[in-house]
């Protein structure tokens, strides 16, 4: 029946198209057949495993359960919402779900964005294993999300901070933070062993569990090397809790250790991740190519350092004076 049904279409196109596009109508409609077969079963078990082998090659591919986690619930939230089969998902049923998505939720358009990324992720996976002929997400461009300008610390502001500090632990963590512009979660993951004192630098292990060195300045040396000789436990972590059993600290751990220095200080919220962004524009307005940037804050991609680094408007007027006016 799919042979005689295919043969029919096929020569009702005979003198309309030519040879190669008779062999791509062959080949598509091929596929379609296949996937109507695959898709005769269960509609929920079969959106169930191909999401489930999607989240699979994620994490073959070297994806963090914290990311891994963020992709199933987003599609799980999307295959919920259209309530089709996925191979039977059309691009107007993704536009109206981000679309819907917005009004509901009244989520920016940063969010909006990552989950368009998403969904795009996913089916084009879908369409390289031959599980969906064309993605349907396609067609469904980046969201354009604006550029906002997001502050850094000023060097009084890192001072006050270390002033504010009451611990040689606490200390330590600023500096380590301020001097290598690492990750959060890299720095929780720090053993003492992963230091190199003497060459000033140390391994951290980033996003995709990819190695990577990063360096400290002689001020973090002496206020870390303080730290870890004056320790009496036997915890191979980096930054411990300052009381028995002296456990590693966790990433809320530190978000919370600097939400205390921060209170202290009033006028300045201490988060983590603005020491990575004030490292990389400071990094890039004292003349460090952006490649090196990027190697130094584990970037796979170009853009994302681009992102991080702002450019100081002062340097901007004063190279104007000197090149144009």
């Amino acid at each position: 029946m799919k042979k005689k049904l295919i043969n029919t279409i096929e020569q009702g196109m005979l003198g309309i198209l030519n040879n190669e596009q008779l062999a791509k109508l062959h080949e598509v409609l091929e596929a379609s057949f296949a996937l109507l077969t695959k898709d005769s079963g269960d509609t929920q078990q079969s959106n169930d495993e191909l999401l489930k082998l999607f989240l699979s090659a994620k994490q073959v591919e070297g994806c963090s359960e914290k990311t891994l986690k963020y992709y199933r619930t987003t599609l799980s939230k999307m295959i919920t919402k259209i309530n089709k089969s996925i191979r039977q998902v059309e691009t107007n049923d993704i536009r109206s779900y981000i679309s819907n998505y917005e009004n509901i939720s009244n989520a920016g358009k940063v969010t909006l964005d990552n989950i368009r990324r998403i969904i795009s992720s996913f089916f084009a996976w879908l369409e390289d294993e031959n599980y969906i002929v064309k993605s349907p997400a396609r067609r469904i461009h980046k969201i354009r999300t604006g550029k906002t300008v997001k502050d850094v610390y000023s060097d009084e502001e890192l001072e006050q901070m270390r002033d504010s500090c009451t611990n040689s632990r606490d200390l330590a963590i600023i500096d380590i933070l301020a001097s290598t512009g690492i990750r959060v979660g890299e720095l929780v993951n720090l053993n003492i062993n992963d230091v190199d004192f003497e060459k000033r630098e140390c391994v951290v292990l980033g996003k995709g569990n990819k190695q990577r060195k990063v360096y400290f300045d002689a001020r973090t040396k002496i206020h870390l090397y303080e730290y870890v000789a004056n320790r009496h436990d036997k915890t191979n972590a980096l930054f411990v809790s300052l009381n028995n059993p002296h456990n590693r600290l966790s990433i809320r751990g530190i978000e919370t250790i600097l939400h205390k220095i921060g209170s202290n200080l009033k006028s300045t919220k201490v988060h983590p991740h603005k020491f990575r962004r004030t490292l990389a524009t400071k990094a890039i307005d004292k003349g460090m190519p952006i490649e090196q940037v990027q190697v130094l804050l584990g970037h796979s991609q170009i853009d994302t350092t681009l992102r991080y680094a702002m450019v100081n408007q002062n340097n901007v007027k004063a190279s104007h004076h000197k090149y144009i006016g």
